[in-house]
């Protein structure tokens, strides 16, 4: 007979098993959370511990034997008076002794963990003192810091980390944990300005960032990702093409691998952003070349053949330097935002994703009025009309691409309200705004990106038409300009167009999608004046006879100063308005208001068939 304050409890097993090992005996004591025995099932080992202190009283099976779910595995005097109905419960739930109990925490960390704590943080700057050093001679930031810079703080998350260059068949495991970190790729997930995006950078530390078959197959599977979930990607490309150094598979000429294919897939179904410094060659310039934008820095040098590939073709012998620097590449269009140094452009990466992340919340406007006096009275007098546009976007929200080529046309993506645009605009400064092959292909591509990613066109008109002459026909004009028309004709996105001065001729049709009513509003400023041609020329064309009829000198003057006036006041804003070609004249104070009702009613449409460009 049992005292009256001893309270009993059974133990039953939690599932079907054998038994390993009994650490208890009859007459222990235990304290919760003790392991009682061991069980095996399916090749795993199951802790059966005490849920409270207790003493052992009676085993019911030796080691070695089988026991079903539920089956009585010991009985144990409870030391502790615990509610009547308990030890009732324990006995009848096999489960509630299998329950997991905390354990106190270790003195030091596991083994295990300690090894993985050391590898990693071999794959870190910190680990090559020397190397690291040597970039920062250069000026330059490392892959992991221009990440860090990019990512918001603490949101990167490295994919394949651990990976080496697949070379164990020539070098040490120690050599290539020390040398090969990553395989010269750092890739990940993190966020950019609050919002997921893939992030790659090759690491010109490490083989001199040549592309090796492991960082390939990171590569590959960061693309992957990246088109499965639409996320962003931005690069970090510097270096050279393929590694011949990876002998671990028997590959001959590696031209089979996926990534160039699978980074191109992304056109037009994700931003892409690349950003270079340095040499930037071969095959990191191939994928670069694929970006929907090029952010590089003033030292770099792109090129899709580096100096031993060029010396290698009997072309010469030339240094990197030599080869594609960024004055060249900026002017032929290559480099679409050129900076000082990788911290600038880490910050011009952010602000271009910034346009592909939704509206922002809080704005500020320009002041409206400044847009009356961007237009000179004199009509012939040129103007810097990216007044206009800073007078349009938000404060502090314009970013210019491609600004040392095409230089007839300005591309820029801007905030009106918060919401994200591209914004086109004639340059009167170059050329009088007349629109060649350049300045075309620069306009047609920058309809496309905008397209492609759902932001509304708005366009800034001033031109006096199409470039002609028989030197800018041996340009391929024909085929560039007609770009536009081809690239206006799949929009899908609204185009609101401003005539700020000149709308001459098939210029002015290119500049607002193929024709004065084809974007979902054209207006004008009060100096807005139109044309099938420029005025002069159609005075001298279509009253040729008549000023050869009055005698040269003054008196034809007169007359040709008089016939341009009538034509000047018959293509006058106003009067266009009257005739329903345009859809209204406005105030250039207001320029905004209009912009802004037309971006609330304007509707992105779902993506419409591809079509077949004229160059």
């Amino acid at each position: 007979m049992l005292p009256h304050n001893v309270q009993m409890a059974s133990i039953r097993s939690p599932l079907q098993a054998q038994i390993v090992q009994w650490l208890v005996q009859p007459g222990d004591t235990v304290q919760a959370g003790d392991v009682l025995v061991i069980l095996e099932a399916m090749k795993m080992e199951h802790e059966v511990r005490a849920t409270h202190a207790a003493r052992i009283s009676e085993l019911f099976y030796a080691a070695g034997e089988s026991v079903a779910e539920g089956d009585l595995l010991l009985n144990q005097e409870l030391l502790k008076h615990i509610p009547r109905g308990l030890e009732t419960d324990l006995a009848s739930n096999p489960a509630a002794s299998a329950v997991p109990q905390p354990t106190p925490p270790q003195a030091g960390a596991r083994p295990d963990l300690l090894k993985l704590l050391d590898r990693q943080a071999r794959t870190l700057d910190a680990a090559r003192p020397e190397a690291i050093a040597r970039r920062h001679a250069l000026g330059l930031r490392t892959a992991r810091e221009n990440i860090a810079g990019l990512c918001d703080v603490g949101s990167f998350m490295e994919y394949g980390a651990l990976a080496v260059a697949a070379q164990r068949s020539r070098r040490s495991e120690e050599d290539l944990i020390a040398n090969t970190p990553a395989d010269g790729m750092v890739t990940g997930t993190g966020t950019i300005n609050g919002q997921s995006a893939v992030v790659m950078a090759y690491d010109a530390t490490v083989l001199a960032g040549t592309q090796g078959m492991r960082n390939h197959q990171k590569t590959d599977r960061m693309l992957g990702l990246a088109l499965q979930n639409k996320l962003p990607v931005v690069l970090f490309a510097e270096g050279g093409g393929g590694r011949p150094g990876d002998v671990d598979m028997p590959i001959v000429a590696g031209l089979h691998v996926a990534t160039f294919a699978s980074f191109a897939r992304l056109n037009g179904q994700v931003p892409v952003v690349g950003i270079t410094t340095g040499r930037c060659f071969a095959g990191n310039a191939a994928l670069l070349g694929c970006s929907d934008v090029i952010i590089a820095t003033k030292a770099s040098n792109i090129g899709m053949g580096g100096p031993a590939m060029v010396e290698g073709g009997g072309l010469g012998v030339f240094k990197p330097e030599q080869i594609g620097p960024s004055a060249v590449q900026h002017s032929n269009g290559v480099i679409d935002i050129l900076v000082d140094d990788e911290v600038q452009a880490v910050a011009k990466a952010r602000h271009y994703l910034s346009f592909f992340q939704g509206p922002a919340t809080q704005w500020t406007a320009p002041p409206g009025l400044a847009l009356r006096e961007v237009v000179p009275e004199n009509r012939l007098r040129v103007y810097d009309n990216r007044a206009a546009m800073a007078g349009i976007a938000d404060v502090g929200s314009l970013l210019e691409l491609r600004t040392g080529f095409g230089l007839g046309i300005h591309t820029a993506l801007a905030r009106i309200e918060g919401r994200p645009v591209g914004l086109l605009a004639n340059n009167p400064m170059h050329l009088g705004g007349a629109i060649d092959a350049d300045a075309a292909d620069k306009a047609a591509r920058f309809m496309q990106l905008c397209n492609a990613h759902g932001l509304p066109l708005v366009s800034l008109v001033d031109t006096p038409g199409f470039m002609v002459g028989p030197d800018v026909e041996a340009t391929a004009q024909v085929r560039h300009v007609s770009r536009m028309f081809i690239a206006a004709a799949h929009l899908r996105v609204p185009y609101l167009s401003v005539v700020l001065r000149k709308g001459y001729g098939l210029g002015a049709m290119a500049m607002t999608a193929g024709g004065f009513h084809s974007p979902l509003f054209t207006v004008a400023w009060p100096t807005g004046e139109f044309g099938a041609m420029g005025l002069e020329g159609a005075v001298r064309l279509g009253f040729k006879k008549e000023l050869e009829a009055v005698p040269e000198g003054p008196e034809r003057q007169a007359l040709y100063d008089k016939l341009v006036a009538h034509q000047y006041d018959n293509g006058s804003a106003i009067h266009m308005a009257t005739t329903l070609e345009i859809d209204a004249v406005i105030d250039p104070a207001q320029t905004r208001t209009w912009l802004v009702a037309g971006l609330q009613s304007g509707k992105v449409l779902p993506q419409q068939r591809a079509g077949v460009d004229s160059w």
